[in-house]
């Protein structure tokens, strides 16, 4: 057994033979930066090893790495595995995140599935001996095939006295699920949960008037897992004894602990807390459940489960009330989830007669088209980039992260996240920056760096371009939060926003040729989500997400998802209506289209800019 010392805390963790400096770090709650966890692909878990056996550079680290940072004990925490005692120092900060909380709500009328009732216990007699659970029935006037549950009964008090009736309507019938002490008609709340693969955030709703009391928000948990679907869902593979358990841990225990917070902001005991909704893409829906979501990260991506569930919200460890609902939001597929569902619904494309195309712009970008009331959807893989993943300088929309970039001949202008100096760039940031490498003939429609030696020296072009070895990279920033060092886009970066870029572009576009539409066609475009909120629409269609012609159209609408689990703990009719809603949506999938490839090619092209000619 060795010893790891963490500078400067002086930490100390005790650490067995086999397992990888990223493992350990990890297993101790200790954060470091790992997008592609653990899989030696990003570059992101750097550390510094200050003292202790430095072993042999491996070949990604001679990759990743400049000589500079290897030579100062810099590694990969990934690739580094302890054979004695070691001290390092870590290089990353945990920042604060922008985490949207708030999107568009229409009208709703308020019915919710949770129903307090006052009711009297009367003392029994000898010539009348009914016992507790037959009051108990005939004030509240239950079906007599309905059983109450033994946790609830436990919860009588054989003495008269006023108790609270806590029942839940579900498909017209009430169920008793909790008996309170007293007369607590006047607290009833609930807490609608929208899980993003990035983000989660949790409202508190009072469930009376409709009003949000407080919300929290953090970043999911599970990003010591993966950042994205696909590499939680190979931990899950490659742990399949506690893997599963693990996830479901990570992301349950962050729930708890906002339900917490926003409690503890409103004054609010979570003991009065009976119903709980939740928002979430197919993936995070099966975590939360603890259902195996390995056949989501594989053709022919069935999932295990598409439909609501509405069950007790202890059973997987969720603390509230001791009878509080959980009811999840039902999905369309494996890619189609009920966050898509839900900002469906909340748009109200099942009802409108425009011809609107909504998307949700995240690690993966959702896309439905509602054209008459029909509505098609897909999905496509934009997430690399657009998450700071795969990015030389990329971070998540944290404080110190770059949102947005203007080039003009008096220099580069960055706007950084809580201002003061980039510590790294965004995906709205990388957008921006693409847009005006774009705009200022920096970068080829074809996606190359235009060849430095061709622009006279004299062009305040000229000092933005370097060369690293015979690859071009464009300087946005000399220096960074971290000290000397400049922030960079490389020739590799340009080329994940244009994977980026193809991959939703053709997703629009293979929607509307289905639909036998052409973007001139469409009357709105909404762009929901935690992304979409930071994204101008210079950006989309600066790069070529949307055509020029779409400007005035774009609208967004905040945190559908949250808004949509809004909108159901309020209301028994619109957890109905979204059901079938589900089974309203038409699923496309995007990689079995007839000359997709072809499609997504030819999207991969950058617009041109006039005015500035490309070398």
């Amino acid at each position: 057994m060795s010893k790891i010392t963490i500078h400067p805390s002086g930490q100390t963790i005790q650490c067995d033979p086999g397992k990888n400096l990223l493992e350990i770090l990890l297993e101790e709650k200790i954060f470091v930066d790992n997008p592609c966890s653990g899989k030696g692909i990003c570059g992101k878990c750097r550390v510094k090893i200050l003292s202790g056996d430095l072993l042999t550079v491996h070949p990604t680290e001679e990759e990743l790495l400049d000589p500079e940072e290897r030579a100062a004990g810099i590694r990969l925490a990934c690739l580094t595995e302890p054979r004695d005692d070691m001290t390092i120092e870590l290089l990353q900060k945990e920042r604060r995140h922008e985490v949207l909380t708030d999107g568009y709500v229409p009208d709703l009328t308020f019915d919710c599935d949770i129903i307090k009732q006052v009711i009297q216990i009367k003392k029994p007699g000898l010539d009348g001996q009914m016992s507790y659970e037959e009051q108990i029935r005939g004030q509240l006037q239950l079906d007599r095939e309905e059983q109450i549950g033994l946790d609830v009964l436990a919860d009588v008090r054989p003495q008269p006295g006023i108790m609270t009736a806590v029942l839940h309507k579900r498909h017209s019938k009430m169920h008793l699920i909790q008996l309170e002490e007293g007369d607590t008609s006047d607290t009833s709340y609930g807490v609608a949960v929208d899980i993003g693969t990035t983000t989660v955030v949790c409202a508190l709703i009072d469930l009376h008037t409709g009003k949000e009391l407080a919300n929290a928000s953090m970043i999911n948990a599970q990003k010591h897992f993966g950042l994205d679907v696909l590499t939680r869902i190979t931990y899950e593979l490659e742990h399949p004894k506690d893997g599963r358990i693990q996830l479901q841990r990570a992301i349950v225990g962050s729930i708890n602990d906002m339900i917490q917070e926003t409690c503890t902001q409103a004054g609010v005991s979570r003991e009065h807390i009976y119903e709980i909704t939740v928002g979430a893409n197919c993936t995070m829906m099966h975590m939360l459940l603890g259902i195996d979501a390995a056949p989501i990260g594989k053709a022919p991506y069935a999932p295990i489960f598409v439909g609501a569930r509405d069950f007790p919200a202890h059973k997987i460890g969720l603390q509230a009330a001791k009878g509080t609902r959980l009811y999840c939001l039902p999905s369309v597929s494996a890619y189609i989830g009920a966050d898509i569902v839900a900002g469906t619904y909340v748009c109200g494309l099942q009802k409108t007669r425009e011809t609107i195309l909504f998307i949700d712009i995240g690690t993966n970008g959702e896309i439905v088209l509602s054209d008459n009331g029909r509505l098609l959807s897909c999905s496509c893989a934009a997430g690399p980039a657009l998450e700071g993943m795969n990015i030389r300088c990329g971070m998540r929309a944290a404080q110190g992260a770059v949102e947005d970039v203007h080039i003009t001949e008096e220099g580069v202008k960055v706007d950084v996240i809580g201002g003061g100096r980039p510590a790294g760039i965004c995906g709205s940031g990388i957008l921006a920056a693409v847009r005006e490498l774009l705009r200022a003939g920096l970068v080829r429609p074809t996606g190359t760096f235009i060849k430095k030696e061709q622009l006279d020296p004299d062009d305040y072009r000229f000092s933005m371009i370097r060369l690293d070895g015979t690859k071009r990279e464009a300087v946005l920033a000399e220096e960074t939060d971290d000290g000397p060092g400049p922030l960079l886009i490389t020739q590799q970066d340009v080329r994940q926003v244009q994977l980026a870029k193809g991959a939703i572009l053709s997703g629009f576009t293979a929607l509307l040729n289905k639909a036998g539409l052409t973007m001139d066609h469409l009357d709105k475009v909404m762009v929901a989500g935690q992304f979409g909120a930071h994204l101008p629409a210079d950006s989309l269609t600066g790069t070529g997400i949307l055509p020029k012609g779409v400007d005035e159209k774009i609208v967004y609408v905040g945190n559908s998802s949250k808004t949509g689990a809004y909108m159901a703990l309020m209301s028994a009719q619109v957890k109905r209506e979204m059901e079938e809603l589900a089974g309203q949506m038409e699923y496309m999938e995007l990689g079995a289209t007839e000359g997709y490839e072809r499609l997504f090619s030819d999207c991969m092209i950058f617009p041109g800019h006039a005015g500035k000619k490309n070398c």
